[in-house]
């Protein structure tokens, strides 16, 4: 595989399953080392060992998103332990699929807090160390020929539309769209490149639990909710995490120094806005 993230040093929140982990797996693939960044430790140490077996480093990091004196920490010590941030992932997420008049204060705190607050606190905190590594002249002039950071944000489809039984996860994604647009502007005087993915339907445990909990709303048979799904999907397959990996490897990359502020849908052509 092309390395065209050789020498680059990523931190990917919510990377010990699902589509984070293959975003990890990706990075690395592609020359990176990887601080596997999750509220799963356990786990994120297994996603760990697999990227070393690509000949890369990689540390596993306990992280709670919600708090911002963590994530500072975890940027500090990654900062100590390999000298430079140069790309951010903030694939973790919690979603819930729940009617309207049901959500309680509790859930809809626990799904803005995780997927919103946790975005913005990550993109802060990294942001702040990317911006130290930009050199005086570059700041100086407020424009460079070349990017001195990704960072890559994971929205949903389901930040395009309203959802009637995703009220909290529906605004939590669709607010991730205008702050991708706000981060890229805020940091474009320094080169660094704020973009986000929606991910579309594809199988891993968060949509296993969406298809549960649409089968308890409902009374549907399991994997009804997604097979109704990839109906309405035009290439008429889920996705797979590589699938979205590949997108987000594309996005760190080179190959889009000229491209910010922008929400890529990774889903089969379901929405086309």
């Amino acid at each position: 595989m092309e390395q065209r993230l050789s020498g680059k040093i990523a931190i990917v929140t919510g990377s010990a399953q699902g589509i984070g982990k293959a975003v990890a797996l990706r990075l690395a693939q592609e020359g990176a080392d990887v601080v596997v960044a999750d509220i799963n430790l356990e786990k994120a140490q297994q996603t760990a060992q697999e990227i070393r077996a690509f000949d890369r480093r990689a540390i596993a990091y306990g992280l709670d998103v919600v708090s911002v004196a963590e994530i500072r920490r975890m940027v500090e010590n990654v900062v100590a332990e390999f000298g430079r941030v140069d790309i951010l992932v903030n694939a973790a997420g919690v979603a819930q699929t729940k009617p309207f008049l049901e959500i309680t204060e509790a859930e809809w705190n626990h799904v803005i807090d995780i997927n919103l607050k946790g975005t913005v606190f990550c993109i802060q905190a990294v942001a702040e160390q990317m911006i130290r590594q930009v050199p005086e002249r570059v700041k100086t002039a407020g424009q460079a020929d070349h990017s001195y950071g990704k960072i890559v944000n994971f929205s949903s489809i389901s930040g395009r539309h309203g959802r009637a039984l995703q009220l909290h996860y529906a605004a939590s994604k669709t607010a991730i769209i205008s702050v991708t647009q706000s981060a890229a502007l805020a940091l474009a005087p320094y080169n660094i490149n704020v973009n986000a993915v929606c991910p579309g339907v594809v199988p891993t445990p968060m949509w296993e639990q969406i298809d549960r909990e649409y089968s308890r709303i409902f009374g549907t048979k399991p994997d009804q909710a997604m097979r109704e799904f990839i109906e309405k999907i035009p290439l008429k397959r889920a996705g797979t995490p590589e699938d979205v990996a590949g997108a987000v490897a594309f996005l760190c990359s080179s190959d889009a120094d000229y491209i910010t502020g922008q929400t890529l849908n990774v889903d089969g052509g379901y929405e086309m806005i």
